[in-house]
Formats: C-alpha cells, structure tokens, sequence
C-alpha cells in the first residue's frame, strides 16, 4: 500500500527537505546529525546554546550536549536550562541508539510523545523536568525496561500515574511532584523492587491510600508523597522498607495511627508526617531510630504522652509536636539529645515542670513550648544554652523568678514568657543581650523597676511588659535604642514623667503606657518620633497642655490621651495628622473651642471621642467633611449651637452630645430619629423637628408626654409581638402535614429581629430574606453560608447565615462581632453590621468581586491571568492585615484559622483577612486567656507567639 507523504511526521519531512535543498551538507552529515538539526529549526527561535551544531561535521559526537560511544553513535543528549521554547519530536528513529535524554528547564510546551517508549528501547534515563508539558503519561513509557531514573517533575502533567508504572522494572528513580496529576497510587509500584526514590508531592488531587505493595519497594530510599489528597492509613508494611531514609507525606489527609512498624525502619532520617489528621499516640519503637534527625508531627490529632525512649534517638536534630493533643511531661531523657537544634511543643496539653536536663542540648537554637499547662520555674540550667536565639514558653502556667543565668545565652533574639505567674524583677542581664530583639513579658506578675541597662540592648525591636507590677520610672537611657519599634508598658505601676530622651528611639511605631502612674507634661520632644503611628498614654495623671508640634506627627493613626489632667486648648494643628483613625481625648480638663482643622482630617473614621472637658463654642461646619466618621461623643462639655452639621455624617454609627448646651432642632434624619435620648439629654434647649422650641418648662412637659406615650406605644407592641408569637407557634404545635405548616426557612427568618448596622445602609432584613436563595451561594464554611445580596439603594452585600441552634456556629458568630465591630483596617474585612432572631444569625459585610483567593488559586484557570505584581499586592495585602492584628490591635486578636479561601479579594485583587470565628483576643480585660483553647477547622497560618517559619523540603 502506498504511503501518503502528506502523513509523513514533520520531522522526517524536514530531514528529507534538508537532504534535497542541500546534498553536500547532507552527504556531510550523518543520519542522527540531520534529524538533531531537523529537530532544532522546528524550535522557536534560535538557541544560543545551540551554536556549535554544524551541518558541515560529518557527525554530531563534538555538538554541545551531545555524547557518543566509539562507534560514533548518539548516546547522550543533555540540555539543561537552555531556553529551546518548542515540542519534543515525536520521531526518534534514527535516535534509537539514545541511552541518556535530558531536556530539563528548557521552556518545552506540548505533550510528552508516547513514540519514545518504542523508539528509544536502549533509554536508561528520561529527564523532562522542569518545563511546561501537558497532557498525561503516556503509558507506552511503560515499556522502557531499562529505564533506570524517570524524571517528570515540575511540568503541568495531569492525568493518574499509569498502573503498568510497575513494567519499569529497572526503575531506581521516579520524580513526578509538582504537577496536576490525579487518581491514586498504583498498587503496581510495589514490582519496582530497586526503587530508591519516589516523590509525587505537590500534585493536589492524588488521591487515595498508600497501598500496601509499597513495603515490597525494599531498595526504597525516600518516599515523598507531600501536599497530595493522600488519605487513609499508613500501612503497616512500611516496617518492611528497612533502607528507608525519608518519609514525607505532609500537608495531606493521612488518618489513624502511626503504625509503630516504622520503628523497625531503622536508617529512617526524616519523618515528615505534619498537617495531617493522624490520630493515638507516638510509637515507642521510634527510640529505635538511632539515625532519626527530623521528627516532625505538628497539626495533627495525636494524644498521649511524648515517649521517654525518643531519649535514644541521639542524632536527632529538629523534633516538632506543635499543635497536637499531647499530655504528661516532658520526658527528662532528652537532656540525652545532644545535637538536638529545635525543640517545638506549643498548643499542646503538655504539663509537669521543664527538665533542667535539656540544659545539655547546648546546640539548641529554638526552644517553642507555648500554649500548654507546664509549671514550676524555669530551670537556671537554660542558662546554658549559648546557641539559643528563640525562647517561648508563652501562656503556660510557670511561676517564679526569671532566672538570671538567661543573660548567658548570648545569642538570644526573641524570648515570649507572656502569661504565666512570673514574679520579681526583669534580670538585668537579659538587657546586656546584644542580639535581643523581641522581649514580651505581658500578663505576669513582675515587679521592681526597668533597670538603666536596658539602654544597652541596642538590637531590641519590641519590648512588652504591658498587664505586670513594674514600678518606677522609665529609664532615659530607653532613649539608646534606635531600633526600638514597638514599647509596650501598658498596666503596670510606673510613675514619674516620660523621658525628654524618648525621642532616641527614633523607629518607634507603637508606644502604649496606658493604666500606669505616669506624672508631669507629656515630653517637648515626642513630635521628633515621626514613625509614631499608635500612641496611648491614657488612664495617667499626665498634666500640661498640648503641643502644637504634635501636628508634625504625620504618621499617627491613632492618638489615645484620656483620663489624664490635660489642660489647656485643643490644637488646631492636631488637623495636620492626615492619617489619624481615631482620637481619643476624653476625661481631661481641656477647655476652648474644638479646633475647625479637626473636622478636615480624611482619615478620621473609627472615633472622635471629645467627651467629659470643658470644651465650649459651637460644632466647627468642618465636621460636615468626616463622611467615614463611626462613633462619635462629645458628652459632658459647655458646646452649644445647634446639631446640624452632624446630619450629614453618612457612617456615623454611635453619637453622644448629651449635657452640653446644644439648642435648636434635632436634625430630621433616619439616623438621628432612631437616636435613645439618652445620648440627647441633658441640652434642655434642644427639641425635636416637629416641636416648637418654646420655654423650657413647655418643652419639659412634651418631652414627658412623649416619654409616656413610647412607653406605652411599646407595652402595646410587646403585647401584640407576644400574641402573634404565641400564635405562630400554636400554629405549628398543632400542624400535621408537610402543606399545613410554614417550611422551616420561613420560620428561621420570621420575626422579629434585632438588627445593629455599623455603616449607613438601606436594608431591611425582608429584602435580605428575600435573597437568600441557592442561586446567591457564594461560598460555604463550617459556621454558615454566605450570599450575594443586593439592596435597594443598589449596593451589593455579603450576608452570611448562622444557625443560631448549632453551639458552634453561634460562638463564631459572637466572635466574629466581637472582633470586626472594633477593628478598621484597609486588609481586614469591613463589618457592616449584624441581624439575630431566635433562629438566625446573619452578619453583614463588603461584598468582594473576586471572591477568595483559594479559589483564585486552585479553581479554573483564575490564577494565570495574574499579574506577579498583582501576586505581591495580596502577599502583601495579607501580610500587613495579620500584622495590624498581631502587633496594633490592643489586645492583640488570634485569627487562628488563616487560609486561602479566608483570604477574599476585592475589585482590584486588595487581599481583604475574613472569617473571625475562631479568632480570640490574646488576653482579656483581666490578662488571660483560657487554659485550653479549642480549635477547630483547617489551620492554613497560626500565630502561637508569633512562631518561627519552618525551613523545610517538599518531597
């Protein structure tokens, strides 16, 4: 039968081209130099690396990348990370001699040809990592049964891992992570008996269980199967693999118990088996793995105690159980590892009193064990421990002094011993540290004064000792530390004026002495701390007047100064504070005019809190301008004029102008009629729109009747509310079938709800209800339901439902308000208010176009059509949310169940932190928090103490 030369390949064609156009560079060229050439114009462009590629030699042996054998035959081709940008030729004929063929990093697109299993029968290594290529394995590779390494790892590769894998008889190495395959394992592999390396990590829909065949791999070196869908047990035949090195199957949905048979894998070096859901307790026989380095099992749901004959394991270098279910204590045998370089423990049950004999480890750096129930001191013996850098032993229950000897860790740079029973004085050795630079001491019970030598810690960033009994004064030296960011001595007993020498500090950010003694006139020098963006020295009994040259602090966002002696004129050059979010200067003794510059700060939208002064004159005509304005008091003052440049105040949330001298009508608003008079009171010459305002007893008389007639205009409402309850739920007690009764969704948004708005919104909860239908689902968490709901002044919001019954949802719910309600910042989401019957809970929020960046990032193809600077924005957008939570909220807010599809995404891609239902303060009003806090859902991010990143390989 003749051949159509039209279903020639290309790539014979363009040889047979080039032999006719050129027959003396084709009689000069042999066949396999002709068909690399072939091969090299069907590229994009011309490779540079490819310049020694001649026509005119009469072999390709001296070529770049290219090895021959005596007999001048290709059996090489090796090019790495040079930028070819085409397809692998689907004809390797004349290639057939071809032992060895490595095409990595080289920009390859297109699928992997299923003609070099037949082709290429001599193929002892296929290296095509690190490219682009699609589609699946082909399975005819599967008949390379010489193959020895099978390299197909970074590319965009999907499809399952063929089950005729288990031909590849020879195979000693098969890398596939990094890509997008599915399916799962096949048993098949347990025929590959010289396998030494497997590593399918990173393919997000692997799925399935190990199967049980793998324990026949009995050359297996490493298996790496991490940040896959890999479920199940691990299977007890993983004792079997007694030359087994690695195991990593991280980041994966592992279940049940680890078999204690992986004690028998005795070279075991690395045990990487964290984020996953594995339950009972750690094997005993892991005291068998005297090679074991790293033993890592964090985030999962482990229980019992820490086995004492881990002791043995002497060359361990990182042990890590962080987050875990763990009790007893911490076995004294691990003053045995003496290479031991990390030690991780935190948000666990663990309990007892920290053995002095981890004072031998004298090669640990990280030593993490908050969030657990330890006692006793803290042994002196840590002393010892000169390579220290990270000492956390935050929200335990340690009592005792801190131990002096800590000053001989030289290397020390963070220690968090927050929220213990820790008494006495802060050593003074600790601030000889020339590293040091995070020192938190919050919610303890220390005293004694902060020693001058803290001018020598010149590394220190942050010092917190805020909820303690430190008494004294601030030390000028304090002035020394040019690195300091954040000082934090709020609630303690310090006494005295704030250092002139503060102003040293000139990285300060943060600066919090709230609740203390504090005297004297706030310093002259504090506008020279231009980085101040928080500052609270409110609750003292600070004196003077107000600097004008407060205005130059142009990065304040937050100005705190209540409950002081502040005397004096407010300045008007406080307007020049562009960035100020909120100030506070209520319970002084300022008095004059409130200072028109005020009402032209933009950024003002959190509060304005002028209350209990002696503030007189009218409201500036300035404050029509402070449209994001919320809350807003300027009770017990001598004000007066009337209200009416308030009435244009869109945001305004909370308002109190009561005892002042305010007259005139209340402005005629939707905002200012539902107003309790509470907040009104106290101005007798202010009356309401549709009154005269008359004589003052006229006025006392209508305010009476009016006050009466609610009263009873509200006993009647209840009185009918409680019949129409009564009745509803008559109704339903005594319905029989399914058409006789109302569905229960009706009944979950029935009346009557309490509804709080914190922005001015044109909603009503029947319009709501209305769009709460399975066609406005945009997402679904484990507390509720979100929907897209549009109301009628034309805005879009998220509205998402609680079930009030479930315990769980109405905790997330509670703390979702007590969060959002208190917070503003331009990466956290905006709460706009919240809605709660008997049934339902919904909260209110901004609605975001793009929605979540999980799903930007793992659905569709969303993620490609990003821009990496856009990328960095919401990196960055989330990184500055988590950081304002952490370090500028007072108290600091847990968000603890930080992920991806948490993370939403606005019009612009600003990346917007949500979902509050398991974020927590870091300390209540009285320092403390619960013993065992509960966590729940999936953990993408947990700050236990601000936790060190771990440095680790994905397998």
């Amino acid at each position: 039968m003749p051949v159509n030369p039209w279903t020639l390949s290309p790539f014979l064609l363009l040889s047979s081209a080039l032999v006719f156009l050129f027959p003396f560079a084709a009689s000069a060229l042999n066949q396999q130099g002709q068909a690399l050439l072939s091969w090299r114009r069907s590229l994009d462009g011309f490779p540079e690396g490819l310049n020694s590629w001649d026509s005119t030699n009469e072999t390709p042996c001296g070529w770049f990348g290219i090895t021959c054998d005596p007999s001048n035959e290709v059996v090489s081709l090796e090019l790495s990370y040079v930028d070819l940008f085409g397809k692998l030729p689907s004809n390797f004929t004349s290639l057939s001699s071809l032992k060895k063929l490595v095409l990595s990093g080289t920009n390859l697109t297109g699928s992997i040809p299923k003609e070099i299993g037949a082709a290429l029968p001599q193929l002892t290594h296929l290296d095509l990592s690190e490219n682009a290529l699609t589609g699946e394995i082909p399975s005819e590779l599967c008949i390379l049964t010489s193959l020895e390494e099978l390299h197909l790892n970074s590319n965009q590769l999907e499809g399952s891992i063929p089950i005729e894998i288990g031909n590849l008889t020879s195979l000693k190495w098969l890398l596939l992570y990094d890509n997008q395959l599915s399916g799962s394992v096949p048993s098949t592999i347990g025929r590959l008996r010289y396998l030494e390396v497997i590593r399918a990590g990173g393919n997000k829909n692997l799925e399935g269980s190990l199967p049980r065949e793998i324990g026949n791999c009995s050359n297996l070196l490493i298996l790496g199967l991490a940040e896959t869908s890999i479920s199940g047990f691990l299977p007890p035949s993983l004792g079997l693999l007694k030359k087994l090195q690695t195991i990593a199957i991280y980041t994966a949905l592992l279940s049940g118990q680890i078999p204690p048979e992986l004690g028998d894998c005795t070279e075991l070096q690395d045990i990487y088996l964290y984020e996953n859901s594995l339950t009972g307790s750690i094997p005993k026989t892991f005291g068998q793995l005297r090679n074991l380095k790293n033993l890592l099992l964090w985030q999962n749901n482990l229980v019992g105690i820490i086995p004492p004959e881990l002791g043995n394991c002497d060359q361990m270098l990182v042990i890590d159980m962080s987050m875990n279910s763990l009790t007893g204590s911490i076995p004294q045998s691990f003053g045995n590892l003496t290479e031991l370089q990390e030690f991780q423990l935190s948000l666990n049950q663990v309990s007892g009193e920290i053995p002095a004999q981890l004072g031998k480890c004298q090669k640990l750096t990280h030593i993490e064990l908050d969030n657990n129930q330890i006692s006793g001191s803290i042994p002196p013996e840590i002393g010892n421990l000169s390579n220290l850098t990270l000492f956390y032993l935050w929200q335990n229950r340690l009592e005792g002094n801190i131990p002096p000897s800590i000053s001989n860790c030289q290397n020390l740079e963070a220690m968090d011993l927050s929220q213990n029973g820790l008494v006495g004085p802060i050593p003074k050795g600790v601030f000889q540290l020339k590293k040091l630079n995070k020192l938190l001491l919050l919610s303890n019970n220390l005293s004694g004064e902060i020693p001058p030598e803290i001018g020598n810690c010149s590394s220190l960033i942050r010092f917190r000792a805020n909820n303690n009994k430190v008494a004294g004064t601030i030390p000028p030296q304090i002035g020394n530390l040019k690195n300091l960011n954040f000082l934090d001595l709020g609630s303690n007993r310090i006494a005295g004026n704030i250092p002139e020498g503060i102003s040293g500090c000139q990285n300060l950010t943060f600066l919090d002495l709230h609740s203390n003694a504090i005297s004297g006139n706030l310093p002259q020098s504090l506008n020279k701390l231009v980085s101040l963006q928080f500052v609270d020295f409110s609750d003292n009994l600070i004196e003077g007047t107000l600097s004008a040259s407060l205005g130059s602090l142009g990065s304040l966002t937050k100005l705190i100064l209540s409950k002081n002696k502040l005397s004096g004129s407010i300045p008007n050059q406080l307007g020049s504070c562009s960035k100020l979010q909120l100030l506070d200067l209520s319970g002084n003794q300022l008095s004059g005019n409130i200072p028109s510059s005020i009402g032209k700060i933009p950024s003002l939208e959190i509060a304005l809190n002028l209350s209990l002064n002696q503030l007189n004159g009218e409201i500036p005509s300035e404050f029509t301008e402070l449209t994001k304005l919320a809350i807003l008091d300027f009770s017990y003052n001598h004000l007066s004029g009337d209200l009416q440049h308030l009435a244009a105040l869109p945001n305004l949330v909370v308002l109190n102008v009561s005892h002042n001298n305010f007259s005139g009508h209340v402005p005629d608003t939707p905002f200012f009629s539902k107003l309790p008079l509470s907040v009104l009171t106290g101005n007798p010459a202010l009356c309401f729109s549709d009154d005269q305002c008359d004589d003052d007893d006229k006025r006392v008389k209508r305010m009476t009747a009016a006050r009466v007639a609610m009263v009873v205009l509200l006993c009647t409402a209840c009185a009918l509310l409680l019949a129409a309850l009564y009745i509803i739920l008559g109704s339903k007690k005594h319905c029989r079938g399914a058409h006789e009764c109302d569905s229960d969704d009706d009944l979950e948004m029935s009346p009557p709800w309490e509804v709080t708005l914190y922005q001015k919104l044109d909603l009503s909860i029947a319009d709501v209800a209305r769009s709460l239908t399975a066609g406005n689902v945009i997402g679904q968490g484990r507390s509720g339901v979100v929907y897209k709901v549009a109301i009628p002044s034309g805005l879009m919001v998220a509205v998402k439902r609680f079930n009030s019954a479930e315990k769980i949802s109405a905790a997330s719910f509670s703390s979702e308000i007590a969060t959002l309600a208190t917070i503003r910042h331009r990466n956290i989401v905006r709460l706009l208010g919240w809605g709660a019957n008997l049934k339902t809970n919904l909260l209110f929020y901004d609605y975001m176009a793009n929605g979540t960046l999980g799903a930007l990032l793992h659905e569709g193809d969303g993620a490609g059509l990003v821009e990496w600077e856009t990328r960095f924005k919401i990196a960055l957008g989330v990184a500055e949310g988590l950081a304002y939570l952490h370090h500028d909220c007072v108290p600091p807010i847990l968000h603890r169940d930080v992920k991806s599809h948490n993370i939403l995404l606005g019009d612009r891609y600003e990346a917007f932190v949500a979902d509050f239902g398991l974020a927590r303060v870091v300390e209540d009003e009285h320092g403390s928090l619960s013993a065992n806090p509960q966590f729940a859902g999936s953990y993408g991010y947990i700050a236990p103490g601000e936790l060190s990143f771990f440095t680790l390989i994905r397998l």
